[in-house]
């Protein structure tokens, strides 16, 4: 059977596809809760985008007594996935050596003594960690009757951030505590409360991270070298669960910001600045305040990117290839399974999907493959800069450079370049390389500091589209001027 050229046919296909191969189509109960998910009618995404995605009980910053109620939760859904594992390797371990690991005998293994063996497991355990999470939680609020209710501090935040990032979808499906709810903070790490004015820029990170990482408050970090420069403007920064969908988090960052300039209507122009998937979540945002109709959008003036992977993250296509490999060796299959248990927000790095529409048809856990992404375009008025890193430190004509980049996304995917179809159309002068930055050092680099606060302060004064690329290297070290 040909591949079909349209996504409407996309699904059919890939069902004949598992037909007709020697795939073996394996579902358990664990991994059919996954699939549904993520499937939402385009009405309930928009419902629930208006609210809260990330926590429905909760919309402030987390406390100790929801980390700790969260742990002791995370740590009983663990013994529960452990056990779906285990009885997936028990029920291939039996079947495939007869020839019988196929739909029809595992429909019998659902109805038979092992199943109900595996369901009483289940039971006991839920029970158990019911009972503990009520005692421990009834003992921790006993015990920090005076810190319960504590913000936290650095550290617990971003190992909370950590693990939003891994199985953040996991954990708003079990609303779990510590989901992190989206939050925009001040330059003094406090969460927006004050009037605001005149330009803000609001810093989106990435993947794993939390609006810690951009170190507010420090001297040499880019939110304060943004202040320094421009005194005019109020520097914010965001905090979401990156382990969402991307396009679940853009709308909900989108809506935000109608709310924030309901709220502050002297606020006279948006600039959003993205690292890795911060980029992406803050390109979603754009795209559905113009579907949407929004009127915050009208106001953004600038959008800059910092190693976004636009076009896909080379590790997340590697690691799904190899998966997939597993998937294929006997007595492997369940063991692949542990894999799909990473967080819907890093899958949609795959191929930079920032659009519902890329995987809420499918009945898999899983975004479409690069060929059937929806393109998504860029506000024509919203003038956009990219900024790639390449982990050498000079330039070389070669495909290997290019395809290592800045070690997690290459160079053509951080600058949107891909096929006709999905090419982000930014002119050449704004875009810039800095070579010898690793992914994670784009966030720290004074070089990339200085160039994203000189697009800033032009503020599209000056025609940069008809410049040239802008290419530096790390012998052109400069201080931040501000």
């Amino acid at each position: 059977m040909t591949k079909p050229n349209s996504v409407e046919s996309y699904n059919l296909y890939e069902a004949c596809e598992l037909v007709t191969s020697s795939r073996p189509v394996f579902l358990n109960e664990l991994h059919e809760k996954m699939d549904t998910l993520d499937i939402l009618d385009e009405e309930e995404i928009i419902r629930m985008a208006a609210t809260d995605l990330g926590n429905p009980r909760k919309s402030t910053p987390l406390t100790i007594g929801d980390v700790f109620e969260g742990l002791t939760q995370l740590a009983t859904s663990g013994v529960l996935e452990v056990t779906e594992i285990i009885e997936s390797l028990h029920s291939e371990l039996l079947l495939r050596p007869l020839g019988r690991f196929n739909e029809d005998y595992l429909t019998r293994w659902q109805k038979g003594l092992n199943r109900k063996f595996y369901n009483g497991m289940r039971h006991l355990v839920q029970q158990v960690g019911t009972g503990v999470t009520e005692t421990n939680t009834k003992l921790v609020r006993k015990a920090l009757k005076r810190h319960h209710d504590r913000r936290l501090s650095g550290a617990i935040k971003q190992g909370v951030n950590i693990i939003n990032g891994m199985i953040g979808d996991h954990l708003i499906a079990q609303q779990n505590p510590l989901a992190v709810p989206m939050t925009i903070y001040d330059r003094y790490g406090q969460p927006l409360g004050n009037k605001l004015s005149g330009r803000i820029v609001l810093l989106c990170h990435g993947l794993c991270l939390s609006y810690l990482s951009w170190h507010p408050c420090e001297d040499d970090s880019l939110g304060e070298n943004i202040a320094l420069a421009q005194p005019q403007t109020t520097v914010l920064y965001l905090d979401y669960n990156t382990g969402k969908r991307i396009s679940q988090n853009g709308r909900r960052l989108s809506h935000i910001m109608k709310q924030l300039l309901e709220e502050n209507p002297d606020v006279t122009q948006i600039d959003l600045v993205g690292y890795s998937m911060g980029g992406l979540v803050a390109r979603s945002a754009l795209f559905y305040a113009e579907q949407e109709g929004l009127d915050w959008l009208d106001r953004v003036g600038n959008l800059i990117t910092l190693g976004s992977p636009h076009q896909g993250a080379l590790l997340e296509r590697t690691g799904h290839y190899l998966l997939d490999i597993v998937g294929k060796v006997p007595f492997a299959t369940s063991l692949s399974k542990m894999g799909n248990i990473r967080s819907a927000g890093i899958i949609d790095l795959r191929h930079g999907s920032i659009r519902d529409e890329d995987w809420k048809y499918l009945k898999q856990r899983d975004v479409l493959p690069e060929e059937f992404r929806h393109p998504t375009k860029l506000p024509r008025h919203v003038r956009t800069y990219f900024i790639a890193g390449s982990i050498v430190e000079g330039v070389y004509d070669s495909k290997a450079t290019n395809l290592v980049g800045d070690g997690l996304v290459n160079i053509e995917s951080a600058l949107g370049e891909a096929g006709e179809l999905h090419t982000l159309y930014v002119p050449e002068g704004r875009k810039a390389i800095f070579y010898g930055v690793s992914h994670l050092n784009l966030l720290y680099d004074r070089r990339i500091h200085y160039q994203v606060i000189e697009w800033l302060k032009d503020n599209g004064s000056i025609d940069s589209a008809l410049k040239s690329r802008k290419e530096s290297f790390p012998e052109d070290d400069i201080e931040v001027v501000v």
